[in-house]
């Protein structure tokens, strides 16, 4: 379905996949935020919640995939590639979210708690590896962010603003030559390379949590406009949003909200 075409008459199908393994850090509250802001607008959704060990279906519009730790990303990633539902909906044009983990999984490799390399999904052409650098913990900013128009001419974008968040990876992730990022950093570390996430198409890896999309709800209508079409995605009031956003690109960007060190952490720093 194009951006621009008109209100469906089905409800909008959003897969969660897998919140028992890949749910750290409120990203099942990406969810909760799609749901109400089509909610708001009178469009039918219906959330499809996977519990691991149950298949994914292939039919949902949009598909979130959260954060997780070292050996439930391993065993979401077994899941997933053996089933190979999500290879076939992103196949048909549909729309994914993958934060942190999720982005990982979605690559073409990413190590485990031992460092080992396990080969992702290859959805999205990155690669994450293991550095020998502190965890990233902490707020990530970005400058002004973009994704590129699939639906535009070459070259078109369509502007995010700010993205703003919190991460908590050791990996990075290094992006395909097919791929394109977010944006520039701005505070944090990212992708580690001074850019933020990874898009392919119609799908958004990114590493920040928060949930991202209670954050940066223009980011969350460019999901649903792509799945709905723009025209379906009437204006809503977003000044509490916006007022809370303030607050934090501010802190984040005086460095108040920084997290403790700890004293390992600043020797190898140093």
């Amino acid at each position: 379905m194009s951006p621009t075409s008109p209100i469906r008459d089905s409800a909008v199908r959003i897969g969660v996949l897998f919140p028992d393994l890949l749910g750290t850090y409120g990203d099942g509250g990406n969810a909760l935020v799609l749901t109400q802001r089509l909610a708001w607008r009178d469009i039918a959704v219906d959330v499809v919640t996977v519990p691991a060990g149950q298949a994914a279906p292939d039919s949902c519009d949009l598909y979130l995939v959260g954060g997780g730790e070292d050996g439930p990303q391993v065993q979401a990633t077994r899941e997933l590639d053996e089933s190979r539902a999500l290879h076939r909906a992103v196949d048909r044009g549909a729309v994914v979210l993958a934060v942190c983990a999720g982005m990982q999984i979605l690559g073409h490799r990413f190590p485990d708690a031992t460092g080992t390399d396990v080969p992702g999904l290859g959805l999205l052409d990155c690669d994450t590896v293991r550095v020998d650098r502190p965890r990233a913990v902490g707020e990530l900013l970005t400058a002004e962010a973009t994704v590129p128009d699939p639906s535009g001419p070459p070259g078109a974008t369509i502007d995010l603003g700010v993205l703003t968040g919190f991460e908590n990876h050791a990996g990075r992730t290094v992006p395909g030559p097919s791929s394109t990022t977010l944006g520039r950093v701005e505070v944090g570390e990212g992708n580690g390379d001074g850019t933020e996430g990874v898009v392919c198409g119609r799908i958004v890896g990114t590493y920040l949590h928060g949930p991202v999309l209670a954050r940066n709800p223009r980011l969350a209508d460019l999901l649903l406009g792509w799945v709905v079409g723009v025209d379906a995605l009437a204006p809503l009031d977003d000044h509490e949003v916006d007022d809370l956003r303030a607050e934090r690109l501010r802190a984040a960007r005086a460095n108040e909200l920084a997290p403790r060190r700890s004293w390992r952490d600043l020797l190898r720093r140093s």
